[in-house]
């Protein structure tokens, strides 16, 4: 059946907005509709409004009568037992404002964040135990259900998952985001949904509402820039107008910005950290009190920007429970405060040949970590630098809740006539805020072929080129890729990698690791780009693709050789497949992985030249194959139990073997793993030297695989089970490849450790071979950061409670200071143990004497090292406190400075705080 309507919504990170049209009728800007959400405005009121805030509220048990929850029915999601009862929309911002951490609100902006896994339950977050959470996916599609169930019960014979449904996101979400964007809709009970950039949504808007002269308006225009500046992001996209002999000018989308997590929510945070410094209390405001200032800044913010503004305005913060009016502090705030603060702090007037601050690290706030430098107009003067050849834009389309407010929208046209020496056209956006969805439902009219006047609408394929990235083993020189995809590309054509053939093995899963570059360069198909080069530096590392290619029932596994094809969907995301060369009708399709985990790490990582292989790799091989391999000698129990040593007499000292090398060796010895039992002496060398090969278990082409290949070796345990050494490089093996381990992987080896340090507990005079081991076991429970924040609480305890029976053992602050660490080294941020516990813990470290024991202060400094993130920092008269004693105990001064501001660890900490170096080069960059 034909859809009777095409829908447009705009799942904004502060507002959600529909707009429709009768296929059949509309013609024009005024068969555009925007549908009226019904929506809860206060305790029992029901109302109809066309924006519908995202954000959702989750009471206490019996904190709201019946009344004041949803109507039955309006969250009709297929996971419906899984969400827990919440009011969305206004009524839900109301009451955020005014109840401290149980608002679920910028769930688009964690969409985008990969350092978390997005599908896990993390929202509100830093939310106290007992909120319930919910995650960012599921609060996405509880919009669009609520959306939904509206539509249907305005439009009972045209539902909507039947009608033509384009949903809107920012241009510069990476294919993870749109991906889970599109899961969101799909859990929402709408499969059925194409994708639009939100910048070519607002224009093509602009277009339908002058579509009799809208040729005319653009007669002398070349060079379109549309900003779009919403509550999370800041969007950027040039549009090329080409006028030829057509009776309407050719528009081709020619380039887009990146990912910016940048927008009004940043202008409300950065007014919230001044009104809390004039405020004038001793210490910092914990997290949800900041929240709660933010949303009565946002207020302040929108009156003292908008048309007829006062002079000044009052933000007061409520105090809490009984003091909650007589503890209220109030700060007046002025217009010239705002302008200040915001216009000249987010759109300061700047040369065109700034750019953006590369500081180490950006604010991180609520979770989200926000970037380094937040004026915009730099990373406007970036973004145009890398279009240079286009030309400068001579006219402006400015879209986004932040530009009704003038003076913005003034400074950013009088920025951009300032680099071009001539004014700009300003093309007029009546309705910022509900452009994107209008302009969802003009770009399906144009589409449907509904609007002659506007010709094809707007051209351009695919805003980005891909890249496979190739292991650097292969090539001896830096990382390089090929162009799988080249920019520009349309939707829905094939691109076949002919050139290039793969081996893969069936039976087991393959991965691709794809980078995205928005660079203007005219990459081709089949092009190996060097990916350190100048026009590869904006390269951005993917969630990589995967696939589990079924090998024919009863044979056994086979290498098969396939090529590789590329397109843009129709419904606007990557899609890649796999094709045996020699039959064609074998073909597999690759999915995107996007579950957080330890490849997000890899993503971090430079991608710098790296020096060729050892010149006597082979050589080293040679004897891996000698102790480890299928041939007839038999090596001395001495020449196996040396092997490291004459490893590193071939290859230099084993702290200086880089990655590649450290990888080529754990391939070797991956082929020798069967052998590692011939002795007790093969296997300790062999656990060993896979684990510090293989270390920290990511950073590498292939180290997933790797590591799922190491996993099956769990099962089967160690064969000699009485040696104790083995059992320290078993434990010592999987904590150093923990970083690969996902969150399923890693609580199998908690359980085991936990039933075997708790037997080791209770039998104090056992003769346990695990007994000699009990550091390695307790050192790498401290390391599993994918397990949730409860395990890693229940280990901390366990941990306090056995050092008050045996106070000489050392190890326990070093372990402690890694569970309940304020950043983790690799693992997601929701997985950090509750500030209150961290505090609890950190009591104990005070009473110690840190100059007699050393690993106490630096797990002080661990506990309470500073995040930027409120949810988990500890009070800041807590972290006064613990840099007095560093500095007393004359502790590293790079330790306090951790715990007064946002530092990364320096090479030497970081060594300490994961048990030994990483491999020359490697860093592990978290959230």
């Amino acid at each position: 059946m034909s859809a009777r309507y095409s829908v447009g919504i705009d799942l904004g990170t502060s507002h959600t907005v529909v707009a429709y049209a009768d296929v059949a009728r509309a013609r024009a800007a005024t068969g555009v509709h925007l549908l009226p959400i019904g929506q809860l405005v206060g305790p029992g009121q029901w109302a109809e409004q066309v924006l519908l805030p995202s954000v959702r509220y989750h009471p206490a048990p019996g904190e709201l009568p019946p009344t004041a929850l949803p109507q039955a029915g309006l969250v009709p999601l297929a996971q419906d037992d899984a969400l827990p009862p919440a009011v969305l929309g206004r009524y839900a911002r109301d009451l955020g404002a005014q109840v401290l951490g149980r608002l679920v609100s910028s769930a688009k902006s964690w969409l985008s964040h990969a350092g978390v896994d997005r599908m896990a339950a993390i929202l509100p977050w830093g939310a106290a135990d007992g909120v319930p959470k919910i995650s960012p996916v599921l609060a996405s599609a509880s919009y669009l259900a609520h959306v939904r169930a509206v539509w249907n019960t305005r439009f009972p014979k045209a539902p909507l998952e039947q009608q033509d449904i384009v949903l809107t996101v920012p241009a510069s979400f990476d294919e993870g985001a749109r991906a889970l964007t599109l899961e969101a809709a799909r859990w929402a009970g709408l499969p059925t949904v194409r994708l639009l950039e939100e910048p070519q949504a607002a224009f093509q808007d602009w277009l339908l509402r002058h579509a009799k002269t809208w040729a005319d308006t653009l007669a002398q225009s070349r060079l379109v820039l549309v900003c779009d500046v919403g509550g999370g992001t800041t969007d950027l996209t040039l549009i090329q107008v080409e006028h030829g002999d057509g009776a309407v000018p050719q528009l081709t989308r020619i380039g887009v910005g990146d990912h910016l997590m940048l927008g009004g929510d940043n202008m409300d945070l950065a007014l919230a950290h001044w009104v809390e410094r004039r405020l004038g209390g001793t210490t910092p405001l914990s997290a949800t009190r900041l929240s709660q200032l933010v949303q009565r800044c946002r207020v302040a913010k929108e009156l003292l920007l908008g048309p007829e503004a006062p002079e000044c305005t009052t933000v007061t913060l409520l105090g809490s429970g009984a003091q909650l009016l007589g503890a209220a502090r109030s700060v007046e705030v002025s217009r010239s405060d705002i302008e200040q603060l915001v216009v000249d702090g987010f759109l300061p007037l700047e040369d065109a040949s700034a750019r953006p601050q590369r500081r180490r690290a950006g604010i991180v706030e609520f979770g989200l970590p926000y970037p380094a430098d937040a004026a915009i107009t730099r990373h406007l003067a970036d973004f145009l630098a890398r279009h240079a050849e286009a030309g400068l834009p001579d006219t402006l389309l400015l879209n986004g809740g932040v530009f009704r407010a003038p003076a913005l929208a003034q400074r950013l046209e009088q920025q951009l006539s300032q680099w071009r020496g001539a004014p700009v056209q300003v093309l007029h956006n009546d309705a910022p805020d509900v452009a994107v969805a209008r302009g969802a439902v003009a770009h399906a009219l144009v589409r449907a072929g509904r609007v002659p006047a506007l010709g094809a609408g707007i051209g351009g394929g695919s805003a980005r080129s891909y890249f496979l990235l190739l292991e650097e083993s292969q090539q001896g020189t830096g990382p390089q890729g090929i162009c799988v995809l080249p920019r520009s590309t349309p939707e829905g054509v094939p691109v076949h990698l002919t050139d290039h053939i793969f081996a893969l093995r069936l039976g087991q899963a393959v991965r691709f690791h794809l980078l995205s570059s928005s660079a203007s360069t005219p990459w081709q198909a089949g092009d190996l780009v060097a990916l350190d080069s100048q026009e590869a530096a904006d390269c951005v590392r993917l969630p990589q693709l995967s696939a589990v290619l079924p090998a024919p029932e009863g044979q056994r596994r086979r290498d098969v050789r396939v090529q590789l094809t590329a397109s843009i969907t129709e419904v606007g995301t990557l899609e890649m497949h796999c094709t045996q060369v020699d039959d064609a009708q074998q073909r597999w399709s690759l999915a995107f992985e996007l579950r957080g985990g330890v490849e997000e790490a890899d993503a971090a990582q430079d991608t710098t030249a790296t020096p060729p292989l050892h010149p006597r790799l082979p050589e080293a091989l040679a004897q891996i194959e000698r102790i480890f391999g299928t041939g007839t000698h038999k090596p001395e129990p001495r020449e196996v139990r040396q092997l490291r040593q004459t490893l590193e007499r071939l290859l230099g000292r084993r702290e200086d073997w880089d990655l590649p090398l450290l990888r080529s060796l754990f391939d070797a010895l991956w082929a020798g793993a069967k052998r590692r039992r011939r002795s007790a002496e093969h296997e300790r060398v062999w656990l060993n030297l896979a684990g510090y090969c293989l270390r920290p278990g990511t950073g590498a082409p292939l180290d997933g695989w790797r590591v799922e290949q190491l996993w099956t070796l769990f099962s089967q345990g160690i064969q000699y089970v009485a040696e104790s050494g083995n059992w320290s490089e078993w434990w010592t093996l999987w904590r150093r490849a923990a970083a690969g381990l996902n969150e399923a992987q890693q609580l199998q080896l908690l359980e085991q450790l936990v039933g075997h340090l708790e037997t080791i507990a209770d039998a104090p005079r056992s003769k346990s071979p695990l007994r000699g081991s009990y550091d390695d076991m307790v050192r790498l429970a401290a390391t599993l950061e994918q397990v949730s924040a409860a395990h890693r609480v229940d280990v901390g305890h366990w941990l306090l409670d056995r050092w008050q029976r045996h106070p000489e053992k050392n190890h326990t602050w070093w372990a402690l200071g890694r569970l309940g660490a304020r950043v983790p080294l690799y693992g997601s941020a929701h997985h950090v143990v509750p500030a209150e516990t961290a505090m609890l813990w950190l009591q104990v470290l005070l009473g110690l004497d840190w100059k007699q024991v050393e690993p106490a202060a630096f797990a002080a400094a661990q506990l309470a090292r500073c995040s930027g993130d409120r949810a988990r920092d500890l009070p800041w008269p807590l972290r006064e406190q613990v840099i007095a004693r560093l500095q007393a105990a004359k502790a590293p001064p790079a330790w306090a400075a951790m715990v007064r501001e946002v530092l990364a660890l320096d090479e030497a900490d970081q060594r300490r705080s994961f048990g030994e170096a990483l491999p020359p080069g490697l860093q592990l960059l978290r959230a």
